[in-house]
């Protein structure tokens, strides 16, 4: 739970959009398929930290909304 607490944190929440911004970056500048499959893998965590969730909570047993965790 305090893994799902810190990621509901604005350091956490940064943290997951630099990471998917990040991702988008690197994944753009390859002009692979890898890179283009990266590139929209990074929008998970972008995503996640912008809307405040969590999506690996429900897996370690923790609260899917960031609302929820603290």
């Amino acid at each position: 739970m305090g893994f799902a607490k810190f990621m509901a944190t604005p350091l956490g929440r940064g943290i997951r959009i630099v990471a998917g911004l990040a991702m988008m970056y690197w994944g753009s500048q390859q002009g692979t398929t890898t890179g283009t499959i990266v590139a929209v893998l990074g929008l998970l965590p972008t995503a996640a930290g912008a809307l405040n969730l969590c999506f690996i909570a429900p897996i370690i047993g923790a609260p899917f909304r960031g609302q929820d965790a603290r």
